[in-house]
């Protein structure tokens, strides 16, 4: 008895350091790529380049109404029955991860209504803008027209869109928020990883575009995307905390958007850690060759 009490002990260690050994790798590899500073240099980066503010601007008062409808009525409807729930389960704790619940909550409902019905070209129009500011016009060129001239304003250069924007929020995006909901339930800990969690699906989305521009295929985004899961997984969890924020959210979107395209420029001009890994294309090269 003692003995196989033993053997499943050293195995659960055995699991427990190849788990926490997997945590480091990729922890380090999300710090090497500094991906999670790029949500924070596109916030200055945007403050600091008012052409940028057209798009925001434009849709700013339609989105704003629409937060403030959607958090009132998420407070009044779902606040009390969740927090009778959480104050059994978190204790003291319960108020505030109540709110930070109901926060993400109303920021998925904020973010799903707004980029399906109100942001997609504004926000389109902010990542390419960012790219021509950064003067990475080759790779756009094969999704836009560019005017001609050399214009003090990058927004100014935009032409017409060659290929459609961004993807719209999916049903399997909701279905999986809704599946990741009960982890709230566990004190701290829970929302944490929960947080986590959205914060992978939505770094797997923000080089969309980028993607989009390189006419990369579904295996080739695959491919690039799981070679660099820490990277994406850390931009999309400071981008997901910065987009709790409800009233703030419109801002902080836009905000994500050009620290993501500041990221694809940075990747297109080698001027970041990821670069040295190899491409999906390289990949698909050497195996033409070989």
């Amino acid at each position: 008895m003692s003995t196989t009490m033993d053997k499943a002990s050293a195995k659960a260690r055995e699991v427990a350091i190849e788990d926490f050994n997997k945590a480091k790798a990729l922890a380090q590899s999300a710090a090497k790529s500094g991906a999670y500073l790029y949500p924070i240099k596109g916030i200055f980066y945007f403050l600091s380049h008012r052409s940028l503010w057209k798009p925001l601007l434009s849709k700013l008062a339609p989105t704003l109404s629409l937060s403030v409808v959607v958090v009132v009525v998420m407070f009044l409807v779902a606040y009390l029955p969740q927090l009778a729930v959480l104050v059994f389960v978190n204790g003291p704790l319960a108020a505030f991860t109540t709110i930070l619940l109901t926060l993400s909550e109303s920021s998925t409902l904020i973010n799903l209504l707004s980029r399906t019905f109100l942001l997609q070209d504004a926000l389109v129009d902010t990542f390419d803008g960012v790219l021509v500011a950064r003067r990475q016009t080759g790779v756009l060129s094969e999704g836009r027209q560019l005017k001609s001239g050399n214009f003090n304003d990058p927004m100014e250069k935009l032409g017409k869109l060659i290929k459609s924007p961004f993807e719209k929020f999916t049903p399997k995006a909701f279905i999986r928020y809704i599946m990741y909901l009960p982890l709230n339930f566990i004190p701290v800990v829970g929302t944490v990883i929960f947080v986590a969690l959205q914060g992978r699906a939505r770094g797997n989305s923000v080089h969309t575009r980028y993607f989009q521009l390189k006419k990369w295929s579904n295996s080739q985004k695959e491919a690039w995307l799981k070679e660099n899961t820490a990277p994406y997984t850390a931009f999309g969890t400071v981008a997901t905390l910065l987009e709790l924020i409800p009233f703030a959210s419109i801002f902080f979107t836009f905000t994500n958007t050009v620290g993501a395209a500041l990221w694809a420029a940075d990747i297109e001009g080698n001027n970041t850690a990821m670069t040295e890994m190899t491409t999906p294309k390289s990949r698909d090269a050497g195996k033409k060759a070989e």
